[in-house]
């Protein structure tokens, strides 16, 4: 029998112990496979919006695991649910029901508006989520699903089907077929390709993979519109812009973006659970919850009750701590203080709530993340012109003006303004999303 009395301590001691960046790099490229590339640095602890590499400098964190952390790191609420949920019980089958399982559904429905006849499913992650979609759309027994030019779905098989970038799909083809690419906000190029034979759209509110672009005003409603018309699913996929992410609960909640569209499927995932691995789809209404029957789709880690109490721990402080209205607060000080700071490098900021790219007039984003990184600031390079911000819901004004004090007085070596320059350093093409800067 285990001995239940094991103090943390004891538990530590079970842990890797101290090295440096160094040290642990070196063991990295013999141990982890390369996936991903070197690592930036290796992080060892984190408290709120902050992280502390193995050397002990401090970060500020501006990516949040990219829209992970929505409650930062280290969050007592979240942290004291996951170790309470797992002192009482861990993991079962699916086989049978928790209720954690059962309360989250019922949250995400309710928080979703999601009509009477909603279900949901739960996986482990954004691109399981997307499987469940593919499936979703096989099972309406049409050839067709309609997804956008720039999009990133996930990477596993039926995922990898609807990401657009060639890189990310050449080496694995032949992928399933039937998956065609329409130019981004296009409405007229959507309405040409409908047809009755079309099982779904599949949509990003904000493409983050492209450098954080937003749908233009009434995309979605269009696609609502054409969807309805032709008998097809309309699929959003939120697993990088929902959970409070953009202000709103969900991205298409937004007024200009959405304009109370409502999906008949959406997916979740990242900071759902506000670090721990969980993904979900919300199925609005009976049809496209009654597509995937017993036997026909499954997760053996899918909504364990530890994951379901990240979740519901999360969704609840984000309610219980104001954080939609912190995170418009946030958003609005870090446009009008960027794009005010007067560096000619800053060409405006784009994104909506703690979503934010800042466009730069030359392409040199990677240099820019390594200067952020050098100078303690965790931020991305999703294309070679855009630096993506997403931090936890919890940033303040006053953590953000650290930021912004740094990138005023941002100089790069050399031009840098646009030009004949040759851009700095930029990762292969086919690198991964999480192996950019």
């Amino acid at each position: 029998m285990n001995d239940l009395t094991t103090t943390a301590a004891e538990a530590k001691g079970l842990l890797p112990a101290a090295g440096t960046n160094a040290e642990w790099t070196e063991r990295y490229t013999h141990a982890v496979m390369n996936t991903f590339g070197p690592p930036k640095r290796v992080l060892v602890r984190g408290e709120g919006v902050y992280v502390w590499d193995a050397d002990g400098n401090r970060y500020l964190d501006l990516l949040a695991g990219i829209a992970v952390n929505a409650l930062g790191h280290a969050h007592p609420t979240l942290t004291a649910a996951i170790s309470a949920q797992l002192g009482t019980l861990g993991h079962i089958s699916n086989f049978f029901a928790s209720p954690t399982q059962v309360a989250l559904a019922e949250r995400l429905l309710a928080l979703a508006r999601a009509p009477h006849g909603s279900r949901v499913f739960f996986a482990n992650s954004g691109t399981e989520a997307n499987e469940a979609v593919f499936k979703m759309a096989r099972r309406t027994g049409r050839p067709r699903i309609l997804a956008l030019e720039g999009s990133f779905h996930g990477r596993s098989i039926g995922a990898l089907a609807m990401t657009h970038k060639p890189a990310f799909r050449a080496p694995f083809e032949p992928l399933p077929g039937g998956v065609e690419f329409i130019p981004f906000g296009d409405v007229a190029a959507l309405e040409e390709a409908m047809g009755d034979d079309v099982a779904a759209i599949v949509l990003e509110p904000i493409q983050g993979e492209i450098g954080v672009r937003s749908l233009p005003a009434g995309y979605l409603a269009a696609a609502r519109e054409l969807a309805t018309r032709y008998g097809a699913l309309l699929v959003l996929d939120e697993v990088q812009t929902g959970v409070g992410r953009t202000g709103e609960w969900f991205a298409h909640q937004l007024s200009p973006l959405g304009g109370g569209v409502v999906p008949d499927v959406m997916t979740l995932a990242k900071g759902l659970g506000g670090g721990f691995p969980i993904g979900a789809v919300v199925a609005f209404g009976e049809r496209p919850a009654s597509l995937l029957g017993p036997g026909q789709h499954g997760s053996t880690f899918g909504g364990n009750p530890v994951a379901a109490a990240a979740a519901l721990a999360t969704l609840g402080v984000i309610e219980r701590d104001g954080l939609l209205a912190n995170v418009r607060k946030v958003s609005d000080y870090l446009r009008t203080a960027l794009t005010s700071t007067g560096n000619p490098l800053i060409a405006g900021v784009r994104g909506e709530g703690l979503l934010l790219a800042i466009e730069l007039t030359a392409p040199v984003a990677p240099q820019v993340f390594q200067a952020a990184l050098d100078a303690g600031f965790i931020v991305n390079a999703p294309t070679p012109d855009a630096v993506r911000l997403a931090p936890p819901l919890i940033l303040t004004c006053a953590q953000a003006e650290t930021f912004v004090t740094f990138m005023a007085g941002l100089t790069l070596p050399g031009p840098t303004l646009p030009g004949p320059t040759p851009p700095g350093p930029t990762p292969p093409a086919d690198a991964p999303e999480e192996a950019r800067p």
